[in-house]
């Protein structure tokens, strides 16, 4: 840090002024340099000795954090340990959510009792035909695969697949028909909504694809993920920039997916981000809820209704910097 001490100082190595003998110094070089006048050198050592008496060269107070400016409608930073906010503008403000919704289908899936995360799900047809009807992100799964559930949770939360959730909704639903089973899932999406306190959430579909109905706040969902990230299975999806399956084909071989990339770009340009989940669509915008851990302090955050996926980055990044900021 530059200190500014008046206009004398200019010659003087400011980090060595500790006493006595360097006032004497000053002395010394100022008086031993031809034309130069005694009493020049006195007021010059005169006003060294104010400066230490004073203590003017004492480290600045540190400057108030300045509030940033995000392009996001909405936007909500906690801190993790405690859930004290540090950052709200809209928090209570119901959006769509677009595929940050995917963060409860992996919270409920991951909630289930006795869960196996190496059971195996049969691809099947209708979740293909759905990705093509709703020309919807993908993880780019075969009809008749045989794929984890631990594979499903990494094909929803990196590519934001969503033959991934339509995969997990079948499975973790409850019903006779696949439409049953999807909508009972959908059902336990909105429980434990309502048990976290997300009181301005609903949700009406499994993946963000929603049918006029799914909506939610930054608020509500930076609790989501809050709670999310207590599960050791969770983090360690929603950490990962990059993921291969290999799953089972029909005749019993092995195929090697291609890769599936993290959409959340935090994870390569914010040092100590551990996740969470990307979101867009036409009425969603652009979503980010991110959560990063430094000092082993953790911010958890979400920006809704970004103007693209860069500057939703960038104000995650600006929310982030502030939060670590005000938690000092």
């Amino acid at each position: 840090m530059s200190h500014t001490c008046g206009p004398f100082f200019f010659p003087l190595q400011l980090g060595r002024i500790a006493g006595a003998f360097d006032v004497i110094g000053v002395f010394q070089l100022i008086t031993a340099t031809k034309g130069i006048r005694v009493r020049r050198a006195a007021s010059v050592a005169v006003t060294v000795g104010a400066v230490l008496a004073t203590g003017a060269l004492t480290a600045a107070p540190a400057q108030a954090v300045t509030t940033p400016t995000i392009a996001a409608k909405t936007g909500y930073v906690m801190n993790n340990a405690n859930g004290a906010a540090l950052y709200n503008k809209g928090m209570d403000t119901k959006l769509s959510t677009g595929s940050t919704t995917k963060i409860m289908t992996a919270n409920v899936v991951l909630s289930q009792t006795n869960l196996n995360l190496n059971t195996k799900v049969t691809i099947q047809k209708a979740y293909s035909d759905y990705i093509v009807a709703n020309n919807a992100s993908s993880a780019r799964l075969i009809v008749g695969d045989k794929v984890t559930v631990r594979q499903l949770l990494y094909g929803l939360m990196l590519p934001s697949g969503c033959d991934a959730a339509y995969a997990l909704a079948d499975k973790f639903g409850t019903g006779t028909t696949r439409a049953a089973r999807v909508k009972n899932f959908i059902a336990k999406m909105n429980s434990k909504a309502k048990a976290l306190g997300m009181t301005k959430t609903h949700f009406d579909s499994f993946d963000g694809i929603g049918n006029g109905s799914n909506y939610s706040t930054a608020k509500d969902l930076t609790k989501l993920a809050s709670n999310s990230l207590k599960s050791a299975n969770f983090r360690a999806v929603v950490k990962t920039k990059s993921y291969t399956a290999k799953t089972i084909t029909k005749t019993g071989s092995t195929r090697t997916m291609a890769a599936w990339t993290n959409t959340n770009t935090l994870l390569s340009s914010y040092s100590g981000t551990i996740g969470v989940k990307t979101g867009s669509g036409p009425e969603a915008k652009y979503c980010l809820v991110f959560a990063a851990t430094r000092n082993g302090k953790t911010v958890v955050g979400t920006v809704l209704a970004s103007t693209s996926a860069t500057v939703r980055a960038a104000d995650a990044t600006k929310l982030l910097n502030f939060g670590f900021a005000k938690l000092g």
